[in-house]
């Protein structure tokens, strides 16, 4: 394959292996750059989900781009003569495994083997590989829906080769995505780490009652969220620091921050200690709103970033003026 252009990056052929929110998310995105995929899932309503996944924004995708989605029986009829395989299935460590050992069988043996697992390792997927198919074998592991939101984080194992990664990153950016090489396996990947401790801290504030659900998502998307889809925490960090940056942050505030931190505690995820949280949840986002609710995310979603990106693209076409010497 040829990977000198993005139309040459892609594949023509592709096999998504599990057909939930996120494979069919991924076949929407795949289709609508003009690749021909396969999809295997036992669902009953296969055929109804795809139609439903391709207007699950509330904007519908192109009749030709649905049109080149079709459904096999099975695993092996699914990955035969493809050149990317995205697995989507069950999060367990033992299924996978199996699955992989399927897929591995039957795709062709330069098929790039990518599995959009939120969290378990490479290495412990690939272990009962052969070593030819475990070299192509890594987690592009995007967040939902990946359709919409640009990141995919590629995890490469331990039995996994270089031309692989190389090959992944061209490839989903050429999707239009952006692909982030983490450099070493863990549990979780880095973004749902992330989202992990904000979640953990949002449930432990409401439950002890300092702020309602309502009132700490709104707290949040006033503040972090529009900062954090400019710059990152990191960044940002950095940023207010002022002309001395990070380093002045860390002399002012850092035994402050590490006192803080040893105070932070776990929440209570029993039944009934989340029950008020998931009451008033479902009170503000009643099921038979769903789905509007996500189209409407997903339009805004797309708006920010596409704000993110022009903003970003004009700061970079800007000149700074320069003092005479």
């Amino acid at each position: 394959m040829n990977h000198s252009t993005p139309s040459a990056v892609l594949p023509s052929r592709a096999a998504i292996v599990g057909a939930g929110t996120i494979g069919l998310s991924w076949a929407r995105l795949l289709a609508d750059h003009g690749i021909d995929v396969r999809i295997s899932d036992p669902r009953p309503d296969l055929a109804e989900a795809i139609d439903r996944a391709f207007t699950a924004d509330g904007t519908t995708s192109p009749a030709a781009a649905r049109s080149r989605v079709s459904t096999a029986d099975d695993v092996e009829t699914a990955v035969a003569g493809v050149d990317l395989v995205i697995e989507a299935g069950p999060e367990r460590l033992p299924f996978k495994q199996e699955l992989f050992g399927r897929i591995a069988a039957a795709a062709p043996a330069e098929a790039l083997l990518t599995t959009s697992t939120s969290g378990i390792l490479p290495t412990d997927i690939a272990r009962d590989l052969p070593d030819d198919a475990a070299a192509r074998l890594l987690v592009a592991h995007p967040f939902n829906p990946p359709h919409v939101l640009p990141l995919v984080e590629i995890v490469p194992g331990e039995r996994t080769a270089p031309p692989a990664v190389e090959r992944a990153m061209a490839l989903f950016a050429a999707l239009g995505k952006e692909p982030v090489l983490e450099r070493r396996e863990i549990e979780g990947f880095i973004a749902n780490r992330l989202q992990s401790a904000i979640l953990r801290e949002s449930f432990w504030l409401v439950q002890q009652g300092y702020a309602t659900a309502a009132d700490l998502d709104r707290i949040v998307t006033a503040s972090l969220g529009p900062r954090w889809a400019v710059h990152g925490p990191l960044a940002s960090f950095h940023l207010g620091g002022g002309a001395g940056g990070v380093r002045h942050m860390l002399d002012h505030l850092g035994p402050g921050m590490l006192a803080k931190w040893d105070t932070y505690a776990s929440p209570d995820l029993a039944p009934e200690a989340v029950a008020p949280i998931i009451a008033e949840l479902e009170q503000t986002y009643p099921r038979d709103g769903f789905a509007a609710t996500t189209a409407a995310r997903d339009a805004a979603q797309l708006a920010v970033i596409a704000a993110r990106d022009g903003s970003a693209n004009s700061a970079s076409s800007t000149t700074i003026p320069q003092e005479d010497a």
